[in-house]
This record gives C-alpha cells, sequence and structure tokens, in this order.
C-alpha cells in the first residue's frame, strides 16, 4: 500500500495547516473580487451629482412639459378672480391661510415643494400630496382646478411697489 503520507509528523502539520491555508485562498479571492469593483467606472457621481430616480411622491409621474392650457389660465384676471372665490368656499384658507401658510405651506413665499409651474400645481391640487393635500380631482372640474392654480400662482408673484419703480438706482428706499 502507498499512502502519501506515511509520516505521522507530516499529517499533523498538514492538518494545522490546511484551515490557514483555506483562509488563505479566500481572503485572496475576496481581495480580486474588490479589485474588479473598483476599476467599474463611476458613472460620474461627483460630491455635486445628483442621482435621478424614475419615484415621485404619492406614485405620481414625472413632471410634463408646459402645458398651453396653463398658459390660458396664468395671469388670467378672470381665473384669478375665480380661484380666489373657490380658495375661500372649498375652505383653502384652513391650512393655507390666505397664502400665508400655516399647517399647509405658504403661498406666499414663491417656494413650491412639488414644481411652481401652473401645471406643476394643476397636479397638487387634482392629485393631493403626501403629509395632508387631499385630492380634489374626483370634487372640482378641470376648470376649476386650473381657476384654484392660477390663483395659488398669483400669490406667489409679489406685486410691484410704486417707490421701487420710482427710485434712483444708487439710492435705497425705507419701508
Amino acid at each position: 500500500m502507498c499512502s502519501p503520507c506515511r509520516n505521522p509528523e507530516r499529517s499533523k502539520v498538514i492538518a494545522r495547516l490546511r484551515p490557514i491555508a483555506v483562509a488563505a485562498l479566500l481572503a485572496v479571492a475576496a481581495n480580486n473580487a474588490e479589485a474588479q469593483q473598483d476599476t467599474a467606472p463611476s458613472a460620474g457621481r461627483g460630491p455635486n451629482e445628483v442621482s435621478v430616480t424614475s419615484l415621485f411622491p404619492n406614485g405620481a409621474t414625472p413632471p410634463r412639459p408646459p402645458d398651453a392650457i396653463g398658459r390660458r389660465f396664468e395671469g388670467n384676471k378672470l381665473a384669478i378672480a375665480d380661484g380666489e372665490l373657490l380658495f375661500n368656499q372649498m375652505n383653502c384658507t384652513g391650512c393655507h391661510f390666505n397664502g400665508g401658510g400655516g399647517m399647509g405651506p405658504a403661498l406666499m413665499s414663491g417656494h413650491w415643494r412639488y414644481g411652481g409651474r401652473i401645471e406643476q400645481i394643476y397636479e397638487s391640487i387634482a392629485q393631493g400630496r403626501p403629509n395632508g393635500m387631499p385630492s380634489w380631482q374626483f370634487v372640482l372640474g378641470p376648470t376649476q382646478i386650473w381657476d384654484l392654480a392660477a390663483y395659488a400662482k398669483s400669490l406667489s408673484v409679489p406685486a410691484p411697489s410704486a417707490a421701487s419703480q420710482t427710485a434712483a438706482p444708487d439710492t435705497s428706499v425705507k419701508p
């Protein structure tokens, strides 16, 4: 009989070194896998890069390009007046406090969480938003929602003051 390990001391040494050899082999394999991952391109993600995702609040779709219907309502004095009436009738003041904000966000600040274009305001009113804004698409008609969007948009536009228009460029105007 021919045995590769006839020497008992040799077999003891092999038995002691086998776990160390297996651990070293696994460490080399793991190191090679990390080296391959490090050489993959980073897709240009630096500290100032923002990753784009297809996820939107409340399962909504990405914003659409400007809508021709929105252009007809934005700045339209009749639509803004109708929107103001609806704003009060539908108790929007209960959350938005006449545009100054409260439980709902301020509409006069010019900061819009979900976009300040009239189309985006329309979608916020129609679809609702998480944490409080209800959906109004089954309560109000599309024209009424456009009127509300026009009114909300008009609240964020500061009215020019007569003093700022007549002041010389180098002088300051005290309020």
